[in-house]
């Protein structure tokens, strides 16, 4: 098949469309970056670009929508929606105009918020902040163009918090101020994470070309979560450190993060430390995944054995 992946030069897409080719597809990486791993396959566009996105869709089979505005600290805000909810609108205009039947967009977790429990693919959404309800808008507009045609397939994925090696996110960034001794434990570590290994993500995305006619849902995570402790025991015992006994209690680590949050609006500077950082950091975020393993997936790695993949690789080489 021939398939078009929207940000296909990031982290987890450069996986996926690796994964693809193996499987004999021809794929077409569609990224406002060249991809270091796939430049020959790379069209260097904007998904804000809806007319470009229409060119580079003819011929096309399948579109993988995994481009977002996703980091903590974008600004202005606008730039949530241009390209979440923008990006959908081109997208599914794109597919109408090519007649592509089929689409797979990666949402996120963020549209459930914070202390959901653990909810499912039913759980009504709630999201929290930009980033969450922006992905929720584009999940809206994606299920109105499946719903338009009984011949069309949509699978909505909403992933947890995605790790591994190579990535510069909140799991790379805890792991490095563990490693250069600015890391505090704050709040008793007790709250739960569900997280997901990016090469398992990879090999569930790549499964999808297959799917089946009409709208489904599927959380992603590995299980069984894990602790925040525990997610900080094993750092510290794969770098070969001792982990400290202090923590700091939860409200004067909020504390803290609004000061920092106060510093980088006078300044304009970017800070590791934020109040939205924190509050994600000890909040319950888990996620039920029994849909996603009755689909007979399987992740083919453990999220300890992952996380000490990421750790050996970026750290300890």
């Amino acid at each position: 098949m021939k398939i078009l992946i929207t940000g296909g030069s990031g982290f987890i897409g450069t996986r996926v469309v690796e994964k693809l080719l193996s499987d004999g597809h021809d794929v077409k990486i569609y990224d406002i970056q060249k991809s270091v791993k796939y430049p020959e396959l790379t069209v260097e566009a904007d998904v804000r670009d809806g007319e470009r996105l229409v060119e580079e869709c003819e011929g096309i089979d399948i579109i993988y929508n995994l481009a977002a505005e996703h980091a903590d600290d974008v600004k202005p805000l606008s730039l949530y929606a241009q390209t979440n909810i923008g990006g959908a609108e081109n997208i599914v205009n794109a597919a109408r105009k090519c007649d592509i039947k089929r689409v797979v967009f990666t949402s996120s977790v963020a549209v459930y918020g914070l202390n959901r429990g653990t909810p499912d693919e039913k759980c009504e959404p709630r999201p929290f902040n930009e980033y969450g309800r922006t992905k929720y808008e584009a999940e809206k507009i994606f299920e109105s163009w499946a719903n338009e045609d009984t011949e069309r397939s949509l699978t909505i994925v909403r992933p947890s918090v995605i790790f591994g090696e190579g990535n510069r996110g909140n799991v790379y960034n805890l792991i490095r101020q563990i490693k250069e001794g600015k890391f505090l434990m704050i709040g008793d570590g007790k709250n739960r994470k569900s997280m997901g290994y990016v090469e398992n993500i990879a090999e569930f995305l790549s499964s999808l070309t297959e799917a089946d006619r009409g709208c489904e849902i599927y959380n992603f995570a590995g299980k069984p979560d894990l602790s925040s402790r525990e997610i900080v025991d094993i750092i510290y015992d794969t770098l070969g450190m001792k982990r400290p006994l202090l923590h700091i209690p939860y409200p004067i680590g909020v504390a803290g993060g609004y000061l920092f949050d106060f510093l980088s609006t006078v300044s304009g500077k970017n800070f590791p430390i934020s109040s939205i950082r924190i509050k994600k950091f000890t909040a319950e975020t888990t996620i039920d995944t029994k849909k996603l393993h009755s689909s007979g997936f399987e992740s083919p790695y453990s999220l300890e054995e992952g996380l000490r993949r990421m750790i050996t690789h970026d750290f300890l080489k």
